[in-house]
């Protein structure tokens, strides 16, 4: 299938590892020309450097000055964007309890007004091209938070929010604006934070055993498994295409199931 991404421009956040790299990647196998981006000096580059025709920046998006950055380097390199993959976003442990307001603004610096200043960058330039896609990277648990993290999940709902008033915003402007929420994806770091619970618990060394013991155990979906990050860089890169353009406004879950409701 064509996704016809040639001589797009796509910036994706936090594209320097995980699955953010994947994306990135992916639209460049497309044919996107893509921007890689880090909050750190370094990581961007060193990324961007493994796939033909693309670019890094950096800058901390968590704060103004850093979003500002990164939208001047991305000028600087490429001109104007038309594919934003808004995939920056962290959670920090916390529970009711204990988590104070620097907690949560940090949560909302991070997964929300990272995103926004960024789409109050790029949109004009959108707008005046008459397309653009603007695709959030959220998470199922926006749908069915848990009692954990109530600072996080509260941030990356409004994230989901905030994506449905953009699309009211963007009305007949060529401009679709969805969210993509997956589940567990299979990045190194949850790996490895399940190898180390497998160790404790006498699971195994075998991944396929271990993750047999995840889906009993914590995540339960009709799969049986846990996603790949390929498959969310594939979802992603298809809302991008014009192949999606009549996909707007969505909050698209990509979770084996794990989320059941119609």
């Amino acid at each position: 299938m064509d996704l016809n991404l040639n001589n797009k421009i796509a910036l994706v956040t936090g594209s320097n590892r995980g699955t953010g790299e994947c994306i990135a990647t992916t639209l460049a196998k497309e044919g996107a020309r893509v921007v890689f981006h880090s909050n750190e000096r370094g990581g961007a580059e060193a990324a961007a450097a493994t796939v033909a025709n693309a670019v890094g920046v950096w800058g901390d998006i968590s704060t103004e000055a850093g979003c500002e950055q990164v939208l001047a380097q991305t000028r600087a390199v490429v001109g104007e964007v038309d594919i934003l993959v808004n995939n920056y976003g962290t959670a920090t442990a916390g529970k009711w309890a204990v988590s104070g307001t620097n907690d949560w603004l940090d949560m909302y610096q991070k997964n929300v007004l990272s995103a926004a200043r960024l789409i109050q960058g790029l949109v004009p330039a959108m707008k005046a091209k008459g397309w653009g896609r603007i695709v959030q990277l959220g998470t199922i648990g926006s749908h069915q938070p848990n009692s954990i993290m109530p600072h996080y999940y509260a941030a990356k709902g409004a994230l989901a929010t905030m994506s449905v008033s953009l699309t009211k915003e963007l009305s007949h402007t060529g401009i679709t604006v969805n969210t993509v929420s997956p589940g567990y994806i299979r990045t190194a770091e949850l790996e490895a934070g399940f190898r180390r619970r497998a160790a404790k618990q006498g699971w195994g060394e075998d991944w396929n055993d271990i993750v047999k013991h995840v889906v009993a155990s914590e995540y339960p979906n009709p799969c049986g498994r846990i996603a790949e990050r390929q498959e969310v860089a594939d979802l992603v890169a298809f809302i991008c295409s014009d192949r999606a353009g009549f996909i707007n406004g969505q909050n698209i879950r990509i979770d084996g199931g794990a989320v059941c409701y119609v």
